[in-house]
């Protein structure tokens, strides 16, 4: 019965209450925006990094990320392979050498990473392939290169020109090359497109005089979600002697990003609950002095202070529960076509993709947000319909009967 003449005493003033849930609307709409943009932003920018080179989980030999030298190359590959084979989850590896050299053409020279990868097995691991915009992957011949846009437009060279990669041999003697630009490559960071260039394993391997042996391996799964226990598996089977390393280790300050703008968020929401507390406040007040006299009428006749109280309550829930509702499945449909069609920012792309952004960014619905909203914005509207119910309780009956 309560929730009957709760209901009714919302919409006895209708412009009012539908000015309190446009409110709610607007701000639950507008932070879930801000959530979503942010969440997908950040989220962008950890994907790409584990897309252009970093994979889900890397193997090393012991030592190798704190001294990345060839001289620390993987020992008893076959056993690395097998383990990866054997184990659950994984779904794809390849392996690599990595060394940082000089790049120099007939124009130009500059440091950056050569990269000697699986050409077979590399593209069901990185994107690389699929970032292509000129010529063509590599396809196993030797002293074949493919090179970033970026580091292209430095060494001033395009598909067809050479460059010499350079870079400490295993021996320590300089090991050199000279390479065929057969693929120019462009990711949404810019950063990566200066620094890397790709060539053959085997190629990677003579000119560092490897000896078949391997610097790297490169693992996604099936189900990042898993990554940590994937990755405890790997460390259990092939013991001490290898490094076994998922995103979360190999880059610490994105996924730390990640979960600050979650915290973030909480502060966004408390902000929003704050501004909402008041207008709560405000509206159920004025809907309480205006019916001083229905309030003293329902006391004289019996009617307990706790039922004024819970009546009050549930008017404000009434409101906060309409607008919630009605801005949430507004939000979760803009971010979801947001999602697919994303938000072209391109005359930002300089800066986005010094970040690793790119320029098209993609906001993401998440549970989180759906459940911050559910649970913080009809909390806050209790929370301010506090005060106005207490005040109605306090009401003396004669004195409300009376009051003009």
């Amino acid at each position: 019965m309560l929730f009957t003449i709760a209901w009714r005493n919302v919409w006895r003033n209708r412009r009012r209450s539908q000015i309190v849930m446009i409110s709610i609307i607007v701000g639950v709409v507008a932070v879930m925006f801000n959530d979503g943009l942010s969440v997908g932003m950040v989220r962008q920018m950890l994907d790409n990094q584990i897309g252009s080179h970093v994979s889900h989980i890397q193997i090393h030999a012991k030592g190798f990320n704190d001294n990345r030298v060839i001289q620390n190359y993987v020992h008893k590959p076959e056993l690395v392979e097998r383990t990866l084979e054997g184990t659950p989850g994984v779904k794809d590896w390849s392996k690599r050498v990595i060394t940082f050299g000089l790049l120099s053409s007939a124009m130009n020279s500059s440091g950056g990473l050569i990269v000697g990868v699986d050409e077979r097995r590399e593209p069901e691991v990185t994107s690389i392939k699929a970032s292509l915009t000129k010529g063509s992957y590599l396809s196993g011949k030797p002293h074949e290169v493919v090179i970033g846009q970026r580091l292209a437009n430095r060494l001033k060279v395009g598909i067809g020109d050479k460059v010499v990669g350079m870079a400490s041999a295993l021996n320590g003697d300089v090991g050199s090359d000279l390479f065929r630009v057969v693929g120019i490559f462009e990711t949404v960071s810019s950063e990566f497109d200066k620094t890397y260039m790709f060539t053959s394993l085997a190629s990677a391997q003579n000119m560092l005089e490897l000896e078949g042996n391997v610097v790297e391996y490169a693992i996604v799964i099936d189900d990042i979600a898993q990554v940590e226990a994937v990755t405890a598996e790997l460390r259990r089977k092939l013991g001490a002697d290898y490094e076994v390393l998922s995103y979360i280790d190999l880059l610490p300050l994105l996924v730390a990003q990640v979960e600050m703008y979650g915290e973030m968020m909480y502060i966004i929401y408390m902000i929003i609950g704050l501004a909402m507390v008041f207008g709560i406040i405000n509206t159920m007040l004025m809907s309480v002095f205006e019916r001083i006299q229905e309030f003293g009428v329902l006391m004289a006749i019996g009617m307990k202070n706790s039922y004024v109280f819970r009546m009050v309550m549930l008017e404000a829930l009434v409101l906060a529960l309409l607008g919630t509702g009605i801005g949430l499945a507004m939000g979760s449909v803009l971010l979801l076509i947001l999602n697919a069609v994303g938000i072209n920012l391109s005359m930002f792309t300089e800066g986005l993709t010094s970040f690793g952004v790119g320029a098209i960014i993609y906001p993401r619905l998440t549970i989180d947000s759906v459940m911050s909203v559910v649970i913080i914005i009809p909390a806050t509207a209790l929370l301010g319909s506090i005060y106005p119910a207490l005040k109605a309780t306090r009401l003396q009956p004669v004195s409300a009967i009376r009051y003009v």
